[in-house]
């Protein structure tokens, strides 16, 4: 389970040898809530949340991250053991592959998934709209177009044009989730920090959490956050978590789309910020509780098994560090992303 702070006043200390959350209540008087330490995978603490070194080292004992985010979501830091997730050739290997055709394939394996992914949420879409089916499928067979460019690219150049063809399904995805929601729900792009809308604040904030999640799976893969293949390399710039990340970012889509699609969240979910809209403590909740639940509880088949996304997630860090080993010693051997169910 993930502990998620994001009350004010909230004090996370240990009793008991477990951890202990305690909360003033209207009354003035303190409740405390207790969860055994072993069951915690990640704590994610908000401004005006407090801890004590106890509940820090009783979560490095257990290997248990504290992630400390921004309002929108984005990972500010974390707290966590200093040891890496495996052997440092695992990283030697990923420098390697960095400097030449291996990286061109990886980039293209993971943004080929992510449109995949783009096309088939649309897709699903038509199910209950059949009044824009044509709309659908027109936007569908143009997303699978630009996958199929990118899926052809085999250049020295092929940084830019990648980026472009991937900007333009975007563009067109985004379009499409916009123009279907329900009329009050509807949005014109993407925006980001601050967002223009209820969608961007949910979503920003989805996607925030999902980058600290990516960065755990790649550290305890044995990979290096920072030495990515497509983002730019720049100081404190994780370009392989923002690399890694496309593949998956569908699941933060699809959950904000139907928590605004199945009108699970209301104008109390968002508040006023300085030059666009965020998110109210209650929506913060509401989009961490079925976030949570489709990321952690939910159950999908996924080679061969029966698998939480969350566990997907590492999964796939892990073979991705095994490939890189793998091709360090001749077999050249790639083996694809499956996620073809969000």
């Amino acid at each position: 389970m993930q502990l998620h702070l994001n009350t004010y006043g909230l004090y996370l200390h240990v009793k008991d040898a477990m951890f202990d959350v305690r909360k003033k209540n209207e009354a003035g008087e303190w409740t405390n809530t207790q969860v055994a330490a072993h069951k915690v995978k990640s704590i994610w603490m908000h401004r005006g949340t407090a801890l004590s070194s106890d509940a820090v080292a009783l979560a490095l004992q257990h290997n248990v991250d504290i992630v400390f985010l921004k309002s929108d979501g984005a990972p500010l830091g974390r707290v966590w053991h200093s040891k890496l997730g495996s052997t440092t050739r695992i990283r030697k290997c990923q420098l390697e592959a960095t400097r030449d055709k291996r990286a061109l394939t990886w980039v293209k394996t993971w943004l080929g998934q992510k449109l995949e992914n783009q096309a088939a949420l649309i897709g699903a879409l038509k199910k209950h709209r059949s009044q824009h089916e044509a709309y659908l499928d027109d936007k569908v067979l143009k997303i699978k177009d630009l996958q199929l460019k990118i899926a052809e690219l085999d250049t020295d150049g092929w940084g830019a044009p990648m980026l472009g063809l991937e900007g333009t399904a975007g563009r067109l995805y985004f379009e499409t989730l916009g123009y279907v929601l329900p009329p009050a729900w509807q949005f014109t792009g993407r925006s980001s920090r601050p967002a223009r809308d209820p969608f961007n604040a949910l979503l920003n904030y989805a996607y925030g959490v999902l980058y600290a999640r990516v960065e755990k799976a790649l550290i305890l893969a044995g990979l290096d956050p920072y030495l990515g293949f497509m983002h730019r390399d720049d100081y404190n710039h994780k370009s392989l978590v923002y690399d890694f990340i496309e593949p998956y970012r569908a699941w933060a889509d699809k959950t904000v789309f139907s928590l605004l699609a199945g009108k699970k969240t209301n104008q109390a979910c968002f508040e006023t910020i300085t030059g666009g809209v965020g998110l109210s403590a209650e929506g913060k909740k509401t989009l961490m509780h079925h976030y949570n639940e489709y990321l952690e509880n939910e159950i999908i088949r996924y080679k061969g098994r029966n698998r939480t996304r969350a566990s997907i997630l590492l999964l796939d860090a892990h073979s991705f560090a095994q490939n890189l080993l793998i091709q360090e010693s001749g077999l050249n051997e790639i083996h694809e992303l499956e996620i073809s169910e969000m």
